[in-house]
């Protein structure tokens, strides 16, 4: 699926023959994630086609003379346009070309050598691993270099994420985003000033029935049990009484397997738990509790009278869905660092004999977003594995799995828009960036 990147905004700056240069902000799941110029996305476009030929989308073209401020606009979209679709393709995310580039755009915007250096990865327990890394490190190299450490079995891998986690008052935490495959983690954290936000090591999948692949390994085992016994005492997971007295019982035990066992059954468990944020429904500014699990959006929504109503959204019946920044980023030498002070995320959703349009404001709205696309591709993976008949591209942690396609299957959409005055149009007027089965 494509990734969650914008450019949001653009700065002009002086060259070294006293002409002026664009400088694109790039934000990666509304973070800084680089900043680079038209020519070096240029340069790795001719790259790029020369190791996967015409298979890349377009690039917009140069211009000689000098542009005006709706060819600006125009080519900040069409280069935003550009790095969310050539990230459709697994195998170009996997490339050398596209990873290097990346990876030196990184560094060089945020002023970071490539050196040796140790980075803290903190468990589910509260416990860290320390890790001796270099700062040039993707995601996928941390991730490896800390399963190496505990034990986790390589071919495991995929069920497990480096995530920005902040770490607030009273013991309460916020997942603030899933690090891509290709990101540094040691300059994704020192460059997201946020307070009290660590690198962390969770589980990465929605499906709670995915639990039974990892109990042959016992580094995922205890994991797993982690995050759950953590998810239960930050009340993401919603044991009854009597399930909490029977799973205190088995962890005071240390009968993991037992424990996790009972957690399936348990409310939420496996489930992804937001900050608390606001919606439009029943009625517009509610405040509303989501969690995202189990192939549906789980709201406890406050009503104005200040009763609650719980909410299932059935990701079955969600048609498509989009994330768009309502504020404005200043024009101006360091943009801020982060999208979330006004995000929303509006999903179409069949209801009853109709399809209606739900909107979630959240500072967490990339991260829902990427929590949809992937309760969607476990969905197909298990489709897939049901129905010999189909083929399907399926990339998963950086891989792809193939299956035979012979039955239709209804598309899914998400995008992004980045300004507001895109949002000013009527609702059968929205368009939505499709993804297509071979980009799931």
């Amino acid at each position: 699926m494509k990734m969650h990147f914008c450019i949001p905004v653009s700065q002009q700056r002086p060259d070294a023959l006293g002409g002026r240069y664009t400088l694109y902000s790039v934000y990666l799941d509304g973070f800084l994630f680089c900043k680079v110029r038209y020519s070096q996305l240029h340069r790795w476009n001719e790259q790029l086609r020369r190791v996967f030929g015409n298979c890349l989308p377009p690039f917009p073209p140069k211009h000689y003379l000098a542009m005006t401020t709706s060819m600006a606009d125009e080519r900040r979209d069409q280069l935003e346009q550009y790095l969310q679709n050539v990230t459709v393709d697994p195998n170009m995310l996997r490339s050398d070309v596209f990873v290097d580039f990346l990876k030196l755009a990184q560094l060089d915007t945020f002023g970071i050598t490539a050196k040796r250096a140790a980075l803290d990865i903190f468990l589910p327990d509260g416990r860290s691993i320390q890790a001796e890394i270099l700062t040039s490190d993707t995601a996928e190299r941390v991730l490896e270099v800390v399963s190496q450490k505990i034990g986790l079995c390589r071919e495991l891998l995929g069920y497990f994420g480096l995530f920005l986690i902040r770490f607030c008052k009273e013991g309460k935490l916020s997942v603030m985003k899933k690090l891509a495959d290709f990101e540094l983690p040691y300059v994704s954290l020192r460059s997201s000033e946020v307070e009290n936000c660590r690198v962390g090591l969770r589980k990465w999948y929605l499906d709670p029935s995915l639990d039974s692949m990892l109990m042959d390994c016992r580094a995922a085992v205890n994991l797993i049990y982690m995050q759950a016994i953590q998810d239960i005492e930050k009340e993401w997971a919603k044991p009854t009484q009597v399930q909490r007295q029977k799973l205190e019982a088995l962890q005071k035990e240390d009968n993991q397997t037992k424990f996790l066992e009972l957690s399936r059954e348990v409310r939420h468990y496996g489930y992804l738990q937001l900050d608390p944020c606001t919606c439009d429904y029943p009625e517009p500014g509610c405040g509303a509790a989501l969690s995202v699990g189990n192939n549906e959006i789980s709201c406890c929504v406050t009503l104005p009278d200040n009763q609650t109503q719980d909410i299932i959204f059935q990701m079955s019946r969600v048609k498509c869905w989009q994330v768009t920044f309502l504020g404005t980023l200043l024009d101006m030498d360091g943009p801020q660092r982060t999208l979330n002070q006004n995000l929303e995320l509006r999903f179409q959703y069949g209801v009853e004999s109709h399809w209606q349009w739900f909107v979630i404001y959240t500072k967490q709205a990339f991260l829902l977003s990427s929590c949809l696309k992937k309760m969607i591709s476990e969905k197909m993976i298990k489709l897939a594995a049901e129905n010999p008949e189909m083929e399907i591209e399926v990339p998963e942690q950086g891989k792809s799995k193939k299956y035979h396609i012979e039955q239709s299957w209804s598309k899914h959409y998400s995008s992004f828009l980045s300004r507001k005055s895109k949002i000013k149009i009527a609702e059968a007027d929205c368009v939505l960036e499709t993804i297509k089965e071979e980009g799931l």
